[in-house]
C-alpha cells in the first residue's frame, strides 16, 4: 500500500522512533528536499531539533534520474565505480561541478543565519522520503561520519532490497517501513508526491515561519528534487 503522502509516511515513521523521544541527544537530520518534509514530522513527534545536510545526487549524463554517484557535504564523492567507467572525465567533472554548485546554493539558503550543526556524539535520526540507489543518502552517512555521532539511525519509508541491505552495513540501525518486491522509483512509495520547493523547506525548517523570508532569497521551485 502506498503513502498517502510524505507526512503520513513521516508520521508512520515517527511511531517506530517513539523511544528516542524526549531524548536530549537526540536531533533529526534530514535531506533537502523532499525529506524535509518527513523530517519536520518526525522531529515534532520526538520532540526534537531538525537541521539538514546537502548531498547532490549525480546523474547519469543521458539519464540525469539514474543515480552513478553522489557528492558529500564536503566535495568528496560516492561513485558507482562501474557507471563511472562508462563516461569521460571531462564529463564527470561537469557534472559534479554543477551539482557542487546547487548544494552550495541550498546550504547557504536553507542554514543562512543558523547556528552551526553540533553532532558530535548525537544520537542522528537520518531521514529522506525514500532510497532508490542509495548513493545520496551513503553521501549524507559520509557528512554526518566527519562529525563523530553517537549513532546514525536511517529512517526512511522504503527502497530496494539490495539498497536497504547495503545501509544496513553502513549506519548503527535501518527503519525501513516498506520494501516493495518490484522497486522502480521513489515516487511509487505515494499516492501524492508533488516536488518540494525551496519556500517550503525553509518554512519547514520553521527559520522564517510561513511567509517571512530574506530580502535576496529567490525560491527555485523547478529545480530537480
Amino acid at each position: 500500500m502506498p503513502f498517502k503522502n510524505r507526512e503520513e509516511a513521516g508520521m508512520r515513521l515517527a511511531e517506530k522512533l517513539l523511544a528516542y523521544k524526549d531524548n536530549p541527544y537526540v536531533t533529526v537530520i534530514a535531506l533537502p528536499r523532499g525529506g524535509v518534509v518527513l523530517g519536520r514530522k518526525i522531529a515534532d513527534a520526538l520532540h526534537a531539533p531538525l537541521d539538514i545536510v546537502v548531498p547532490r545526487k549525480l546523474g547519469a549524463p543521458d539519464n540525469e534520474e539514474y543515480a552513478i554517484g553522489a557528492l558529500t557535504e564536503d566535495g568528496g564523492v560516492v561513485w558507482n565505480e562501474l557507471e563511472k567507467k562508462r563516461y569521460g572525465d571531462e564529463i564527470l567533472a561537469i557534472i559534479v561541478k554543477r551539482e557542487r554548485k546547487e548544494a552550495l546554493r541550498r546550504l547557504s539558503i536553507y542554514r543562512k543565519g543558523l547556528p552551526s550543526r553540533v553532532l558530535k556524539n548525537k544520537i542522528v535520526v537520518l531521514v529522506d522520503d525514500g532510497v532508490a540507489t542509495g548513493y545520496t543518502i551513503r553521501s549524507a552517512i559520509k557528512t554526518i561520519e566527519i562529525e563523530q555521532p553517537e549513532k546514525i539511525i536511517a529512517a526512511l519509508p522504503g527502497g530496494p532490497e539490495d539498497t536497504i541491505s547495503l545501509l544496513k552495513k553502513e549506519v548503527d540501525e535501518v527503519i525501513v517501513l516498506e520494501i516493495p518486491q518490484f522497486f522502480a522509483a521513489v515516487g511509487q512509495l505515494y499516492e501524492d508526491f508533488p516536488q518540494v520547493t525551496d519556500s517550503q523547506v525553509i518554512a519547514l525548517l520553521g527559520k522564517w515561519g510561513l511567509a517571512q523570508f530574506p530580502k535576496e532569497f529567490v525560491p527555485d521551485p523547478i529545480s530537480p528534487l
